[in-house]
């Protein structure tokens, strides 16, 4: 009981930093809520727009930035290889912008605001959020995924899927009557069932896919967790055929070590790149690990935009959505554990002491989850471990 108690503290550490990680994001790049809109006709997004402006350090004609000397690498430009859809092709032909669909967790929301600000609307593209803070794969009894967004989907599909969810995934997983423990075979059996069907969803409707893996982490042990997440879902999105977007080697210092402070890509000057959390990134961060994402979907574009007709200019602009204000970020009423979540979530069941430990489905050592030092204080006081 006190491990599930405490594995419980984990996951609370992650959603309270992640809520509060994704308002900061919205605040910091002083965007709007993107929505299906109609389309609007004549002149563009007016200069100061969030959509009228490239990303910081990027050139105006959206190429790639030419690295300051000595400076560290930033994700290459790789041009998109993949068959063009004819749902995109027809799209483009018909005038209407290119759907660019963000899916994650509050890691997914910063994807989305750097997505936002280098394909802009009077390029011809429409950038949604569909990212969710605090769902994840793991978590189906709470939402489950694949359903949630083909409902919301089933209006107005997307031409681009770009996903990224993980962060909010590093606990165990419920699973026809089972708990399987973090990264274990069997946890990987039932994430790759989940996650396969949801590619199939996207696919089905006409998208594209892109998946984006996390960043270099600060705590160790949770970063040595990631790295095996995200070798994981590499393995699986070869196997599907979906391009793997690598972060992690775009997020550490000369020495592959985390730092929170790297070298802009054009100056060289120290640019702040990560949260207060160790988890999340600045505005800056985000925007520098999806350069080169963003240059293989105008890859990817540009190829459509060709084939629907040639020299056509790019669509009209999507009218600009309402601002969305979030509220004010107040803390949550406590509620009593209830012993189904509980069960839920821990990893094994208690056995009795007489009974010989159970043999691990992994060869390597169990995973953590995410980190307990990373615990605000409000919630850290009532740690049984102290």
């Amino acid at each position: 009981m006190v491990r599930a108690v405490l594995l419980l503290f984990d996951r609370a550490a992650v959603l309270f930093l992640g809520v509060a990680a994704g308002v900061a994001i919205g605040y910091a790049f002083g965007i709007r809520q993107q929505v299906e809109s109609p389309v609007a006709t004549g002149n563009l997004a007016t200069p100061g727009e969030p959509g009228a402006n490239v990303a910081q350090g990027q050139s105006p004609d959206g190429k790639p930035p030419v690295p300051a000397a000595g400076g560290l690498p930033t994700p290459p430009a790789v041009a998109e290889t993949r068959p063009i859809q004819p749902g995109i092709v027809n799209a483009i032909a018909a005038g209407r912008p290119v759907r660019v669909g963000v899916f994650g967790d509050s890691f997914g929301d910063g994807i989305w605001s750097a997505l936002y600000n280098q394909l802009s609307r009077k390029a011809g593209y429409q950038v949604i959020k569909y990212s969710q803070q605090a769902t994840g794969f793991t978590r189906y009894k709470t939402l489950n995924l694949e359903q949630h967004d083909r409902a919301r989907l089933a209006s107005a599909p997307v031409d681009i899927a770009v996903i990224s969810f993980g962060a909010n995934d590093m606990m165990g997983v419920a699973d026809g009557g089972h708990v399987y423990a973090l990264l274990t075979p069997k946890w990987k059996a039932a994430i790759a069932r989940r996650v396969t069907a949801y590619v199939a969803m996207l696919r089905d409707q006409g998208a594209i896919v892109y998946w984006v893996g996390l960043p270099k982490m600060r705590e160790a042990a949770y970063d040595a967790d990631v790295a095996r997440m995200n070798a994981f879902y590499r393995d699986l999105m070869s196997q599907l055929g979906v391009a793997y977007i690598e972060t992690a080697p775009y997020s550490v210092d000369a020495d592959g070590r985390y730092s929170a402070y790297l070298p802009d890509a054009v100056s060289g000057k120290p640019v702040l790149i990560r949260a207060n959390d160790g988890i999340h990134m600045s505005m800056n961060g985000y925007i520098r690990i999806t350069r080169g994402l963003a240059a293989r979907v105008r890859s990817y574009v540009d190829q459509a935009r060709a084939r629907a007709g040639g020299d056509a200019p790019p669509p009209p602009v999507v009218a600009p959505a309402p601002l969305v204000v979030p509220p004010p970020v107040r803390p949550a009423p406590k509620k009593p554990v209830e012993i189904e979540e509980l069960l839920e979530n821990a990893f094994e069941p208690e056995r009795p002491a007489k009974t010989a430990p159970p043999k691990l489905e992994d060869p390597l050592p169990p995973a953590r989850g995410a980190p307990a030092s990373l615990l605000p204080p409000d919630i850290g006081s009532d740690d049984p471990r102290r």
